[in-house]
């Protein structure tokens, strides 16, 4: 054989090898997260744990590390977000929040440009406001630390989705005098809507691109809560999720049942 072939076929083995642990460990890792994501919205608040520590031995791979922090801070923020839903005791809340806000730091250490670890502590920092009611200069702190961080990620990429539909409780808040209000934040969440209607997602499982169902199950929870409710809307935005994730339990068990209640009600 042609030692310059030999020498050629022998560095393709070589890199092979090199290459294939690599792409196994962000193959594993693609499959948990897959899991968290459906743990979410099936409301499995254990499933959701088991995934946050079956990741953590991914933690060591420097390529894997900054996506591998931002879902397991995910797990957990889901997880607390869960928890509202079956009234699960605050303090777990808290500690499943806290535990989320200190993956998704480790998140930015590792790549300061990552937006989405950003949003995920928006939205924690948020959710500590409820589960955590401390005195108000904690609270105030908390307030300040939200506008600031909210503030760092729209300069960086304000079309990002999920960053949209994270500002969109500081809208529904906030009053009209200071640029809120819900109508305003109904605004914002139909912009999110059509951004992820026109983007292409990642290939990549281990970058976030969820967000389309979720504005959708928001704007439905909007439109029912308003004064006066549009139940229609309500309904219609309820159904498109289900449409996307059929097995969502917060929609299809508890949201959609409170809507067509309503509706009989209304008749």
């Amino acid at each position: 054989m042609n030692s310059k072939l030999l020498i050629a076929l022998v560095f393709v083995a070589l890199s092979s090898a090199a290459a294939a642990p690599a792409n196994d460990a962000r193959e594993q890792a693609a499959r948990i997260v897959a899991q968290i994501q459906r743990a979410d919205y099936e409301g499995d608040r254990a499933a959701m744990q088991r995934g946050y520590n079956y990741l953590k031995p991914f933690m060591e791979d420097q390529k894997l590390a900054s996506r591998i922090r931002y879902w397991r801070g995910f797990a957990k923020w889901r997880r607390a977000i869960n928890g509202f839903n079956d009234a699960v005791d605050p303090k777990e809340l808290a500690r499943d929040l806290n535990s989320a806000l200190d993956e998704f730091k480790a998140a930015i250490e590792l790549d300061p440009k990552f937006v989405d670890a950003k949003v995920g502590i928006i939205s924690s920092l948020g959710f500590l406001l409820f589960a955590d009611r401390q005195d108000e200069a904690r609270k105030k702190e908390r307030i300040e630390q939200i506008l600031a961080t909210e503030k760092e990620a729209s300069a960086m990429v304000p079309d990002n989705p999920r960053l949209i539909w994270v500002q969109g409780p500081i809208l529904w808040n906030s009053p009209p005098e200071r640029g809120g209000g819900q109508d305003k934040a109904i605004t914002n969440y139909e912009r999110g809507l059509e951004i992820c209607s026109k983007i292409k997602t990642s290939d990549d499982p281990l970058e976030p691109s969820w967000g389309k169902p979720e504005f959708m199950m928001t704007l439905s929870y909007c439109h029912f809560n308003t004064k006066p409710s549009d139940l229609n809307a309500a309904e219609r935005y309820a159904r498109s999720a289900l449409e996307i994730v059929p097995y969502w339990h917060y929609v299809r068990d508890v949201l959609l049942p409170q809507i067509l209640a309503a509706e009989e009600k209304a008749k």
